[in-house]
C-alpha cells in the first residue's frame, strides 16, 4: 500500500522519460517505504534488481554473478562489475530501470564498481539508454561520507531523492480502524516509518498492539530501537548511554555531562554522529528578540521508535524479561504514557499548520514555523509569514480540560519571547472551559480546535 509518495514518483518519472541514461541516488532511514516506493515506479518498466550484500568486492561478485545465473545469464564464477552490467541489459529492452539496493556495502569495499558502472552507462549512451539507481538506506554515509569516497565519480550523478517520513495524515490513511487519538498515539511510539506501521493491528487497542508486537519475547520489534542505533555505530556502550540520558530528561549539554560523566567535547562528538543518522536533533527556539528568556540548544531523540526505547524498554530490561508483556505495559508504560504522547501530539499540530497554509485556510501565508523554548515555558507552535504577524499554538494532550489560564500563560510566554500573538490558536485534545468559549466568541483573532476540528 503505497501512500503519500505522489511528489517522488513525479520526481523519478521525470528523469526516466528524460533522453539519455542517467544515475540516481535514492536514500531514506531503513523501513521509510524505499523499496515500495521504486517498486511502484517500476511496474510498468523493463527493470532489474539486486540486494547489495556487507562482503568484501570478491564475494559480491560472486553472489551477483550466481543469482544472475539463476537466470540463465552466462557469466564467470567471479564476474567483474562490467560483465555484470552488460548481462543486465537486453538489446530488446526499452530503457530499462537498474535498481541496486544498499549499494553502499559495494563502494566501501571496492574501488572499480563506480568506475565501471560510469563506463557502462556511457558506452550505452548513444545504443541504448538505462536509468540506474543506487538506493542506500545508510542517510549518514551518504550525506557526508559518499562524495569523498567515489570522488569524481559524484559529477555523473544526475540526482538525489531523499525518502522522507510520512506525515501522520499518511498514517491516518493507513490505519482506518483507528480513531485519531489512537492514531496520534501510535504517531509517538512508531513515527512516520511505514515499515513499523506493518507491525501493528488497527483492529486492536494501542496496549494489546504495544504487547503484542513490541514487548512480547518473539516480537520482532522486541529490540528494534537498539537496531536502529548498532546498524551505522560503533561504541554502542556510549550511545546507549547518551541516547537513555536524554530520554530521561537530560536535554542540555551540561545535563548529558553530568549524568554520563563524559567529556562535554566527546558528548558533542557522538550527538554529531545520532544528528547525521537523524535519531537525535538539536532543537534552538524561534528566533525572536526576547533571547535573554530562551533556553539555548537542546536535544531530542528524533526517531520516534527509537525514544520510546530508550524511554520505557532500554531502562527496564530486566522486568523486561521477567514480567510478562501486560505486566510491564501497566507498570512501566502505563503511567507515563500519556505525558509521553503529548509532545508528539504538538508535531501533529504543527503539521495540520502547515498543511492548512497550503490550502490556504489560514488569515495569513505562513513562511516561517518552529517552535520557541523558554526558561520558564514554551510556546509549542509560532508560525510567521514576511511581514511578521504570527500564529501562536499551544497543544493540550495530557489534560482533561484547556482552561483559560492556559490561554493566559500562552500571552506571558509571547510577552517573554517577544512575539507577537497576531493569531492565536489552541489545541485541546479535550474539551476547553466556558471562560474560553466565550473569549472564542468575542475575539476573531483566538480559535479553537478539537480533535474533531482537525
Amino acid at each position: 500500500m503505497l501512500l503519500g509518495r505522489t511528489s517522488e514518483l513525479k520526481h523519478l518519472n521525470s528523469y526516466y522519460d528524460q533522453e539519455g541514461s542517467q544515475i540516481m541516488v535514492v536514500y531514506g532511514q531503513r523501513n521509510v517505504g524505499k523499496t515500495l516506493l521504486l517498486k511502484e515506479f517500476v511496474q510498468d518498466k523493463p527493470n532489474y534488481y539486486y540486494l547489495a550484500r556487507s562482503a568484501s568486492e570478491r564475494e559480491q561478485q560472486y553472489q551477483w554473478g550466481r543469482e544472475l545465473g539463476k537466470m540463465d545469464v552466462k557469466l564467470p564464477k567471479y564476474p567483474s562489475f562490467s560483465e555484470i552490467f552488460q548481462s543486465i541489459i537486453s538489446e530488446k529492452d526499452n530503457k530499462k530501470v537498474i535498481i541496486i539496493d544498499e549499494f553502499q556495502y559495494i563502494v566501501r569495499n571496492s574501488d572499480n564498481f563506480m568506475k565501471d558502472l560510469i563506463s557502462f552507462v556511457h558506452s550505452y549512451w548513444q545504443a541504448q539508454n538505462v536509468m540506474i539507481i543506487l538506493s542506500s538506506s545508510s542517510i549518514g554515509w551518504i550525506e557526508n561520507s559518499m562524495i569523498n569516497k567515489i570522488g569524481d565519480a559524484a559529477y555523473e550523478l544526475s540526482s538525489f531523492l531523499k525518502v522522507k517520513e510520512l506525515s501522520f495524515d499518511n498514517m491516518m490513511e493507513f490505519f482506518s480502524g483507528f480513531s485519531m487519538e489512537q492514531c496520534i498515539e501510535s504517531y509517538a511510539v512508531l513515527g512516520g516509518i511505514p515499515g513499523l506501521w506493518e507491525h501493528f493491528n488497527d483492529k486492536l487497542s494501542l496496549r494489546e498492539n504495544i504487547c503484542r508486537f513490541i514487548l512480547d519475547p518473539c516480537a520482532l520489534l522486541k529490540l528494534e530501537g537498539q537496531r536502529i542505533v548498532e546498524e551505522e555505530l560503533r561504541e554502542t556502550n556510549v550511545y546507549n548511554s547518551i541516547l537513555a540520558s536524554i530520554a530521561s530528561g537530560n536535554h542540555k549539554l551540561n545535563d548529558l555531562f553530568l549524568h554520563t560523566d563524559f567529556s562535554r567535547a566527546k558528548i558533542s562528538v557522538y550527538l554529531k554522529n545520532l544528528m547525521e543518522l537523524e535519531i537525535v536533533e538539536k532543537i534552538f527556539s524561534y528566533d525572536s528578540e526576547g533571547k535573554e528568556n530562551t533556553q539555548k540548544g537542546i536535544y531530542r531523540i528524533s526517531n520516534h521508535f527509537v525514544n520510546f526505547y530508550f524511554t520505557y524498554i532500554y531502562p527496564n530490561l530486566t522486568d523486561l524479561e521477567s514480567m510478562v508483556p501486560s505486566e510491564f505495559y501497566k507498570k512501566h508504560i502505563m503511567p507515563t504514557f500519556r505525558m509521553y504522547v503529548a509532545e508528539y501530539f504538538k508535531t501533529v499540530c504543527r503539521q495540520h499548520i502547515e498543511k492548512w497554509n497550503q490550502w490556504g485556510n489560514l488569515p495569513i501565508e505562513i513562511d516561517r514555523i518552529g517552535e520557541w523554548v523558554g526558561k520558564l515555558g514554551s510556546i509549542d507552535v509560532v508560525a510567521q509569514n514576511s511581514q511578521g504577524k504570527t500564529i501562536v499554538s499551544i497543544c493540550n494532550w495530557d489534560k482533561p480540560m484547556m482552561r483559560y489560564d492556559d490561554y493566559e500563560w500562552l500571552l506571558f510566554c509571547c510577552k517573554e519571547a517577544k512575539i507577537p500573538a497576531d493569531y492565536v490558536y489552541l489545541f485541546s485534545v479535550r474539551r476547553f472551559d466556558e471562560k474560553l468559549n466565550l473569549e472564542a466568541k468575542v475575539k476573531n483573532n483566538l480559535k479553537l480546535i478539537s480533535l474533531e476540528d482537525m
